[in-house]
C-alpha cells in the first residue's frame, strides 16, 4: 500500500502522531520491563544473563511481552499506527507505507518513549538490580546472537506488513497477530539474546521479501482466500456476462459475414441475366421497391461491422426461416458496467 499524503503529511498529523507513539510505546513497555523484572527477581542472576533457564519465568516473560503488544497496538494503531519498534519503522518506510518525515517523529518517539519506560520501572519497582537489560547469555557469540535477533526481527516485522501493510478481511485483528508473533519470538529470544528484536537486517530482509512477493503477484496464487461469497458470485457473474458478450459478437460476425457472401451471390445472378424489366434482377426475383417511407437507413455495412468488430449496438431478437433478426439499440443497454 502505497504512503496517504493525507495521513502522513501535515506538522499537526505528526505531532498526533508523535504523541500517540509515545504514550503507547511507553506502556508497552512499562508492563513488558515490569512483567521481566518481576520474573527475574527472584533468581537474583547477573544482570548480563537475563533470563533465568525455568520454563515457567520464560513463558511469562514472553506472555507479558506478547500480550502488552497486543493491547497497546489495538488501542494506538488507529492514532499512530502502533508500530512501537525502529525496525518495523524503518520496514513500512522502505515499502512505502511510512512516509521519510512520519518515520523520523515516530522513531523519536520510540527512543524518548524506550527510556522513560525504562526509568519508570526501575524508580518504581524495588530492588538495586536491573533485570530487564538485553544481554547475550552465556555462551553465545556476537554473531550467534545477530543472526537469532535478525530472524527474531524478520518475524515480527513480516507479520506486520503481511497483516496491516496489506489490506485483508483480516486486518481488523491484525493486532493480535502481531501480539503472537512477538510472544513466539520471545519464547526463544528471552533466554539467549534478551529478544530485543530490533537489527536494522531483520527489518531491511522483511522488507524486501515483501517487495518481491509484492512484484510477483502474490495474490493470484490463492486469490479467493480475501473473497466473500457475495463477492465470489460477482466476480463470476462477470465472467460469465463477458462470455456472453462474445459469445454475441462472434454470432454477429458470422451473420454479417453470411450476408455478404450473399450480397456477392445476387451480384453475380444479376450480371449473368436481366429479367424482363431489363433490371439486372433475375426474373424469379421480386421487384425491388426500396425502404419504406420513414424507415431509418442502416448505419453500418456489413464491411465495416465485420471489419470493426463492434456488435454491441445490435441485439437479436429473434429469426424467422433460419435467418437471425437483429435490431439496433443504444450502446450502454448493451455493454457491461
Amino acid at each position: 500500500m502505497a504512503a496517504n499524503k493525507d495521513v502522513n503529511g501535515g506538522l499537526k498529523n505528526h505531532f498526533v502522531a508523535f504523541l500517540g507513539e509515545f504514550v503507547g510505546i511507553f506502556l508497552f513497555l512499562f508492563f513488558a520491563y515490569g512483567g521481566t523484572q518481576t520474573a527475574n527477581q527472584t533468581s537474583q542472576r547477573n544482570s548480563s544473563i537475563v533470563a533465568s533457564p525455568d520454563i515457567n519465568q520464560l513463558l511469562y516473560i514472553a506472555l507479558v511481552f506478547g500480550f502488552s503488544l497486543t493491547v497497546n497496538v489495538w488501542i494506538f494503531f488507529r492514532v499512530s499506527g502502533g508500530l512501537f519498534n525502529p525496525a518495523v519503522t524503518l520496514a513500512l518506510c522502505l515499502v512505502g507505507v511510512v512516509g521519510p518525515v512520519r518515520s523520523i517523529f515516530i522513531f523519536i518517539a520510540q527512543v524518548l518513549a524506550s527510556i522513560t519506560a525504562a526509568a519508570a520501572v526501575r524508580g518504581l519497582l524495588p530492588g538495586d538490580t536491573v533485570l530487564f537489560s538485553c544481554a547475550l547469555a552465556s555462551g553465545t557469540s556476537i554473531v550467534q546472537g545477530l543472526f537469532l535477533e535478525m530472524f527474531f526481527t524478520v518475524e515480527l516485522v513480516f507479520t506486520i506488513l503481511m497483516l496491516v501493510a496489506e489490506k485483508t478481511k483480516v486486518t481488523f485483528v491484525a493486532p493480535v497477530g502481531i501480539g503472537l508473533s512477538l510472544f513466539v519470538a520471545e519464547l526463544m529470544g528471552v533466554a539467549w539474546t534478551g529478544g530485543g528484536l530490533g537489527p536494522f537486517m531483520g527489518a531491511v530482509l522483511a522488507a524486501v521479501f515483501y517487495k518481491v512477493i509484492k512484484y510477483l503477484n502474490y495474490e493470484q496464487v490463492n486469490g479467493e482466500q480475501d473473497l466473500s461469497a457475495e463477492e465470489i458470485q460477482v466476480r463470476d457473474e462477470k465472467k460469465a456476462r463477458k462470455k456472453e458478450e462474445r459469445r454475441r459478437k462472434q454470432n454477429f460476425a458470422h451473420l454479417f459475414q453470411f450476408g455478404r457472401m450473399q450480397h456477392h451471390h445476387h451480384a453475380n445472378i444479376r450480371g449473368a441475366g436481366g429479367n424482363a424489366a431489363d433490371d439486372g434482377r433475375p426474373n424469379s426475383a421480386p421487384s425491388y421497391t426500396g425502404p419504406p417511407a420513414g424507415a431509418q437507413a442502416w448505419p453500418h455495412s456489413a464491411s465495416t461491422t465485420r471489419e470493426t468488430g463492434d456488435f454491441s449496438r445490435f441485439a437479436e431478437v429473434g429469426s424467422q426461416d433460419g435467418i437471425v433478426v437483429t435490431r439496433e439499440q443504444p450502446a450502454e443497454q448493451y455493454r457491461l458496467s
